[in-house]
């Protein structure tokens, strides 16, 4: 199964496919579930008590997820997330540690235990901790996009 993810248009919030996408990606890299048992794609967006962040392969890759955990932390919308460069995640001094966990995950599948100083919409500066970054990849090893979970963060 192959998706494009270069149409901003694209309405993954509840697509089984893309769920499918990230928590089986989830469980073959980081060997463990994203969600319980009978938690699916509305479970996930709508009521599940932690982030979850995907962005596509593009040059410069823009987010193609965002659960609504994800958006009352960053105080975005959903149309406003899928149109934002993943990038703007971080502000300009924290980009480049941001770019080497990224490519920790291109090199290694995922990573776990990151932290970071991200910024919301209004300009909140916060802490994210205990980070796990993993590649989405598709059943027949094509490279999709990243992916991101985490439970804990606060004000910096």
């Amino acid at each position: 199964m192959t998706f494009a993810y270069d149409t901003p248009s694209l309405d993954l919030k509840l697509d089984p496919d893309f769920f499918s996408l990230l928590a089986g990606s989830y469980a073959r890299l980081v060997r463990r579930p994203l969600v319980g048992d009978g938690q699916g794609p509305d479970w996930l967006y709508n009521d599940a008590p932690f982030v979850v962040l995907a962005h596509n392969t593009e040059p410069d890759p823009r987010f193609i997820y965002a659960n609504r955990t994800a958006q009352a932390c960053f105080e975005y919308s959903w149309d406003e997330f899928i149109a934002l460069p993943s990038r703007f995640s971080a502000e300009q001094p924290d980009r480049a540690e941001r770019q080497r966990l990224l490519d920790a995950v291109t090199r290694d599948g995922f990573v776990e235990n990151g932290r970071g100083i991200r910024i919301a919409k209004s300009g909140r500066r916060f802490w994210i901790e205990d980070v796990t970054v993993w590649q989405l990849i598709d059943e027949s090893g094509q490279r999709l996009g990243q992916a991101a979970i985490f439970s804990s963060w606060r004000d910096a």
